[in-house]
């Protein structure tokens, strides 16, 4: 997972922005990937990426590339560096290395209730993996206290992770704890998920965020790559 520090882009995209689609400088842009894969000892030219809609599609790919309106992207080809861009949504992390299947999705509110995590678990599964053997990394996003909601994204969400503190105008969901109950009914074991404890709004000056930033901001990579 990249944070925001230890690139080249000016304000407000300083310095580490990978977003190619924010405004950003191309030649910056791709300095800061090539900084990114480096310390990844992977070469930029093996990275894919996805377009990223807040849908629910996801797709098997074997060569490194952008791949166009989808939001999970599976793997069994060595080598290809699969990259989720955030900055407030969840990037959710994926493996069966037993069997050598990887996956990613990025997961903002309407992801998570289109079942983005579980659907990209089911496409590694026709791949060849097990859920059994999945381990799973949901990285930094909103928490559940920065992630205020309107009462009708609330609505969408199961009781069990919305919260109504006391004194607040709006309701809170628990991104978090929602991705980890979806992964679990896909058959991820439970304790093989891990989610970070960092909150993207609350911890602005690691991570971009678009709430935090209220405009312009750079985009982050949660990234993992298949290695034998």
């Amino acid at each position: 997972m990249s944070t925001r520090h230890g690139g080249v882009s000016g304000p407000p995209y300083d310095t580490l922005n990978l977003g190619r689609h924010v405004g950003d400088t191309a030649s910056c842009v791709e300095e800061n990937r090539r900084r990114f894969c480096a310390s990844l000892q992977t070469d930029p030219a093996w990275l894919a990426t996805a377009g990223q809609v807040h849908g629910s599609t996801v797709r098997v790919i074997d060569a490194p590339r952008h791949e166009p309106f989808c939001d999970g992207l599976v793997t069994i080809t060595p080598g290809l560096l699969l990259a989720i861009a955030v900055a407030d949504c969840a990037p959710v992390l994926l493996a069966d290395p037993k069997h050598e299947v990887v996956g990613a999705c990025h997961a903002g509110w309407r992801g998570t209730v289109r079942q983005i995590a579980a659907k990209t678990v089911a496409a590694m599964a026709d791949c060849g993996a097990v859920p059994a053997q999945i381990r799973a990394y949901v990285g930094p996003c909103l928490s559940r206290t920065a992630f205020e909601v309107g009462p009708e994204v609330a609505a969408e969400f199961d009781d069990a992770v919305v919260a109504r503190p006391q004194g607040a105008d709006r309701p809170h969901v628990d991104l978090k704890a929602a991705l980890h109950r979806q992964l679990e009914a896909a058959g991820v074991p439970g304790d093989a998920i891990e989610a970070s404890p960092r909150c993207t709004l609350q911890d602005a000056d690691d991570f971009f965020s678009y709430r935090a930033a209220d405009g312009p901001t750079g985009r982050m990579f949660g990234a993992l790559v298949l290695r034998h």
